[in-house]
């Protein structure tokens, strides 16, 4: 008997291939009409029967991966919470996964969930530019972008990161900040590029009176904000910058560390803002300024997305949604220079 395939299954049930994908791998998605008309043609075509059996072992499990830049940042750990609240009520569960800023790291991590054939994958990706996670949804595997918006090839969530840096520079100028320093990591990660733009609009829309220093960091982590805050605060008076805009709260208290180690006083000598307002930023020893993102609601809107295009991949339209950021103003920044 000739060998069968899942194309003549979908043609004598009068159904979509996709459809009898989900019969066989989601059967809980179908209706019951559909499913037993797609095992009546399985049984007819017979050899069939056994390709059903191999991919009801092999079918795709209730596992949502979840791939962040940084585990140790508790932006992740929220947006992982909000993620996981959705999944367990949907009786699945998420996989945390650290790429660590790696690409290799996540290409790796990338390749381990599709072998175990996870329901799809969540990632804040690395660089800007991922072809592979379109190779893994042409291959079947449901991707969305997390804290990163997509070209419409993906659905996506994401918070509109340049206006988040332009309201975190207006608010510096609006104090009398005339030096500012924008500490970030590597450019590639599409959230540091965004919120740089954003405070060098804000820069460039004061015609000249303000001045914009940049320090990059290879990792958005609080000994790298350590670091450069000790080498600013080594910096003569004159040549230091009077604002500091952390691409992370990570950064930010690590910056602040610094500062109090060297003695400059918060906000007085040196004002300073971070970003995702984690709950460490309203408990630091001088409440941190932070634009915030509504970091569970990004972890539940982004497993929405995907349980959508599991539920009825066919009809699955992908869609970009983005929130707006807000300035949770603190005494790390409060002091006005203009008084």
């Amino acid at each position: 008997m000739a060998t069968r395939n899942i194309k003549e299954v979908a043609q004598l049930a009068r159904v979509s291939v996709g459809t009898v994908s989900n019969v066989l791998n989601r059967p809980e998605i179908v209706s019951p009409a559909t499913r037993e008309r797609v095992f009546e043609a399985i049984k007819k075509l017979g050899f069939v029967r056994n390709e059903v059996a191999r991919h009801l072992r092999v079918g795709r499990s209730r596992t949502v991966g979840l791939v962040v830049l940084d585990v140790s940042n508790p932006f992740f750990v929220d947006v992982a919470q909000g993620a996981e609240s959705v999944a367990d009520d949907h009786d699945s569960m998420v996989v945390l996964c650290n790429s660590a800023g790696d690409p290799g790291r996540e290409r790796r991590h990338l390749d381990q969930l599709e072998q175990q054939r996870v329901m799809g994958i969540l990632i804040t990706p690395v660089e800007m530019e991922s072809p592979w996670l379109e190779d893994l949804a042409a291959r079947g595997t449901p991707v969305v972008l997390v804290d990163s918006p997509a070209t419409g090839l993906q659905c996506s969530v994401a918070v509109d990161d340049r206006l988040g840096g332009q309201i975190a520079g207006a608010h510096l100028i609006e104090r009398g900040h005339r030096r500012i320093m924008f500490v970030g990591g590597p450019t590639s990660i599409r959230q540091v590029a965004d919120r740089h733009a954003g405070i060098s609009g804000a820069v460039a829309a004061a015609d000249g009176a303000v001045e914009l220093l940049t320090s990059t960091a290879p990792t958005l982590t609080v000994a790298e904000g350590r670091a450069v805050g000790e080498r600013v605060a080594a910096l003569p008076a004159d040549e230091r910058p009077t604002a500091a805009f952390c691409a992370n709260d990570m950064m930010a208290l690590g910056f602040l560390q610094a500062m109090a180690t060297h003695g400059l006083r918060v906000p007085e000598d040196l004002a300073i803002i971070g970003y995702d307002d984690i709950d460490f930023a309203a408990a630091a020893a001088v409440p941190l300024s932070s634009v915030r993102q509504p970091r569970e609601l990004l972890g539940r809107t982004a497993i929405d997305l995907l349980l959508e295009e599991v539920a009825d991949p066919e009809q699955h339209r992908h869609r970009q949604v983005i929130f707006q950021p807000d300035l949770v103003i603190r005494e790390s920044s409060a002091f006005d220079r203009r008084s």
